[in-house]
């Protein structure tokens, strides 16, 4: 029978009914044969409220102390679930991260797996044990915990799965699986039975919120297939993988909508070279990513640089870029929130022509002003004002028949 690695999260954790819900669930795969191995988040809002205690006792919580606080809620979790296991008559042992063999890079708060050696989990699975993990934590070389930052625990479960070679590679969530866009935004919002890594990767990074962009980063360099489902029946989800089965006249896979975005506008800004570099590294410096970045025409030896980061990220933004901006030349620095990105995602973008202006098209008939636009061969990102989201998202929805059973290419092209 199959290899198969699970991971439950919060809310599939979030109570002890719950938990034993989760401990019935992969009972019934033991007995019909299957080796589990198990990850698990922890319960409910408990990474929040760990987060409370320690801005109640400190305003400035050390890294290292909030790593080695954090990581006691997914131990709850595992311990839980394994203590259920074993009063449902199955032989079941947790570990933490550390314990299970994750190897860190040393950055307390946000790490990443540099190596998984899952040595006691292989041993514990050869028993007839089921495996629980502790997700979202793992050790460095000297020792310290170290947690995988928000959704840390898809990358557990992944790089698990890679580690003991296992079939799939299930994320049960409280969703059906990948939709087309968000349901809450769409009612006609639809489930895809496949996706592949790329399009995976670009609508997580996007802001679909369903995987972690690096659980599907590590799935795609390991070959490990993902299987998107819900944790509270059990029906299919959606596959994750290197090649999905592309439906008759899809061209448009996803629809991914951020409302955390603000925009920037470095005004004036000498044409010469190094300067956009000047810029960008003192961002980077801060440990704020950039997303949007457009640079006007010149004009008087001067450009215009706008870019966009995530709203939590503005003030620290601006306070290394108006130093910098003196310091360069600029004539000014102009920021504006409110605003948010819509992307349409889908690897049959590639090969048809009329995409962009499809989606251009279905915003100008609602009146929606485009701010900036990137593009990547998958990828097409609009930036427009927050409260238009819906609108649009509904429109190109539409545009792309997105929800419809009997879907057809908007753009006029064929497969």
């Amino acid at each position: 029978m199959a290899l198969i690695v699970q991971k439950y999260g919060g809310t599939s954790v979030g109570s002890v009914e719950r938990i034993l819900n989760v401990a019935r669930r992969v009972g019934a795969m033991v007995d019909a044969g299957h080796s589990m191995a198990i990850v698990v988040s922890a319960m409910g809002h408990t990474t929040d409220e760990l987060v409370s205690l320690a801005q109640a006792v400190t305003e400035r919580p050390p890294d290292r102390e909030m790593a080695l606080l954090l990581s006691t809620g997914e131990q709850v979790s595992g311990a839980l679930l394994a203590m259920a296991l074993v009063g449902l008559g199955y032989k079941a042992v947790s570990f933490t991260g550390p314990q299970a063999g994750v190897l860190t890079d040393g950055v307390a708060l946000g790490g990443r797996i540099v190596d998984f050696k899952a040595t006691r989990v292989q041993q514990s699975l050869a028993e007839g044990k089921v495996a629980v993990v502790a997700g979202f934590q793992g050790r460095d070389y000297d020792g310290e915990i170290n947690t995988l930052g928000r959704g840390g625990s898809d990358t557990t479960a992944v790089a698990l799965a890679a580690a003991l070679g296992a079939d799939v590679c299930e994320i049960y969530t409280d969703v059906d699986g990948v939709f087309t866009i968000d349901p809450r935004l769409v009612g006609e919002a639809r489930k895809l039975d496949e996706i592949t890594y790329d399009e995976m990767l670009e609508l997580a990074s996007l802001g679909a919120k369903v995987l972690h962009p690096r659980a599907v980063e590590c799935g795609r360099e390991h070959g490990v297939v993902i299987h998107v489902r819900s944790s509270f029946h059990y029906s299919p989800g959606t596959l994750v993988k290197e090649v999905a089965d592309m439906e008759v006249g899809t061209v448009v896979r996803g629809i991914a909508c951020d409302t955390d975005q603000a925009k920037i506008a470095l005004l004036g800004v000498p044409d010469r070279p190094g300067v956009a570099a000047r810029i960008f590294l003192a961002i980077a410096g801060a440990g704020v990513s950039v997303d949007l970045i457009v640079q006007s025409i010149r004009r008087n030896g001067e450009n215009d640089i706008l870019f966009t980061v995530a709203g939590e990220d503005l003030s620290k933004t601006l306070a290394v870029l108006e130093p910098v901006a003196r310091e360069i030349g600029a004539r000014d620095v102009f920021h504006q929130c409110g605003v948010a990105k819509v992307s349409i995602v889908g690897a049959g973008m590639a090969h048809h022509t009329g995409v962009a202006a499809a989606m251009f098209e279905a915003l100008a008939a609602e009146g929606i002003n485009i701010e900036i636009i990137s593009t990547s061969e998958i990828r097409i990102s609009c930036l427009i004002a927050a409260d238009r989201v819906e609108e649009a998202a509904l429109a190109i929805h539409n545009r792309f028949n997105m929800g419809a059973a009997d879907r057809k290419i908007a753009t006029g092209t064929s497969l």
